[in-house]
């Protein structure tokens, strides 16, 4: 199955073993984050690159071909 390129709060809910509640509110905190960097974001999800890189330290490369 492909992965969607965005994680929505109840997959991060079971994800990190939370409620959804508080996934929701993670969800915003890195939306609010990425918004400050000038991305676009939409409620309720967040991009899964930007999940992985903050919450398992795995970088996001933007220059792979470089």
């Amino acid at each position: 199955m492909k992965e969607n390129l965005f994680i929505k709060a109840d997959e991060v809910s079971k994800e990190l073993g939370v409620s959804k509640a508080y996934a929701y509110k993670l969800v915003q905190k890195l939306n609010e984050e990425l918004a400050e960097k000038g991305y676009i974001t939409i409620s309720g999800r967040v991009s899964r690159k930007y999940f992985n890189e903050k919450f398992y330290g795995m970088q996001i490369n933007e220059n792979k071909g470089a």
